[in-house]
């Protein structure tokens, strides 16, 4: 994987030639250290833009792996029954969506 979707200000992004978990933990340190740091990214369809975006502690961020092949309708299927096996541990356990939200009194 060497291309990394982002989502930034409700806006979309992108980097190439940038392993995922390398600019993952590059993020989580900033925040761990408490610092924002700048990340050059692309803009735009076609003809991509050159963009710095600042990241840090209270900035919302979203990374979005680009897989280099497109996926296959097996690897679409393998990807749902994974989603609908982690939302069913995630009901069991009370972990799911919504799982810390106050019920009102009755």
């Amino acid at each position: 994987m060497k291309r990394i979707g982002i989502v930034y200000g409700g806006r979309e992004f992108s980097i190439g030639q940038e392993g995922f978990d390398r600019l993952k933990s590059e993020i989580e340190a900033a925040h761990r250290d408490g610092r924002a740091v700048w990340i050059r990214v692309n803009h735009g369809e076609g003809r991509p833009q050159p963009a710095d975006l600042l990241v840090g502690p209270g900035i919302p961020i979203a990374l979005l792996p680009i897989p280099d092949e497109p996926p296959t309708p097996a690897d679409r299927a393998d990807d749902s029954a994974d989603h609908r096996a982690d939302l069913d541990s995630a009901s069991i356990d009370g972990s799911g969506p919504g799982a810390d939200a106050a019920t009102p009194a009755g």
